[in-house]
């Protein structure tokens, strides 16, 4: 039996989304080539949560933005660990407490592996080295970059309040889909202590090819930024309402 055509409103969604949308169908099932590529993407999705980030090129990466690195890990061990138990990946290793500068007062970035360390090996020196720029017109002192392993978002907190940061963000991988592998996402916090929770962060997401381009993103963050200095917090109580382009060209 051979598939079934897409219906042509259907066929031209896919102009605007990566979504498996308008696949055709054999009977009550998906076509093969379909069900196929399917399988791939789970199985590439569960091989990107295993992904790792290689320290020597994060650091090559890093070094032109002319800030010290400081490398820490959480209490997760490995990353079975990490995964069957969140708990310990929103905490800070003890041994590395002691190696965390005092920065008061300073902005804060730490770049973490997350979900998926994919995004984030390609993405997050993009998105530090547009934002620094910005990030200087407001007078916000930059700390030295903490890379951190096995880590989940609130562990950015952490380390932010061992620092004494105003303002931590921390730029993470996304747990990977079935159509991106690669997305980096940034979390900001005013006044970081262990403790935050997600209602007191803003978040900017999908920064990937694709989605949000570093430069889009190191603009939101500086907004937001600024915001939350004048407000004196993050999360649902800053809203971002910087002006907006439309999602599509007018037509002719």
């Amino acid at each position: 039996m051979a598939p079934a055509a897409a219906p042509a409103r259907w066929a031209d969604l896919r102009r605007f989304t990566s979504a498996r949308v308008a696949l055709g169908r054999v009977g009550n099932g998906l076509p093969t080539a379909a069900h196929l590529d399917f399988q791939e993407a789970h199985a590439r999705a569960r091989d990107a949560v295993q992904s790792a980030l290689d320290h020597a090129a994060l650091a090559a990466a890093l070094a032109p933005l002319g800030l010290p690195v400081v490398h820490v890990a959480s209490q997760a061990v490995d990353r079975r660990t990490f995964l069957l138990r969140p708990d310990l990946g929103r905490r800070l290793r003890e041994a590395d407490r002691e190696r965390l500068p005092a920065v008061p007062g300073a902005f804060l970035f730490v770049v973490a592996d997350g979900l998926c360390a994919t995004g984030v090996q390609a993405r997050a020196p993009a998105v530090i080295a547009a934002a620094l720029p910005l990030l200087a017109r407001l007078g916000l002192p930059v700390a030295p970059i903490v890379v951190a392993d096995q880590a989940r978002v609130a562990l950015g907190d952490e380390i932010g309040g061992a620092m004494g940061a105003a303002l931590v963000a921390m730029l993470i991988g996304e747990r990977p889909g079935l159509t991106a592998l690669d997305s980096l996402g940034l979390y900001l916090t005013y006044g970081p202590r262990p403790g935050r929770s997600d209602a007191e962060r803003n978040c900017i997401s999908n920064i990937r090819p694709g989605g949000l381009s570093p430069a889009q993103a190191a603009g939101t963050l500086t907004w937001l930024t600024a915001a939350a200095l004048q407000l004196g917090e993050t999360g649902v109580a800053l809203k971002d309402e910087q002006p907006q382009a439309p999602l599509l060209p007018p037509r002719c």
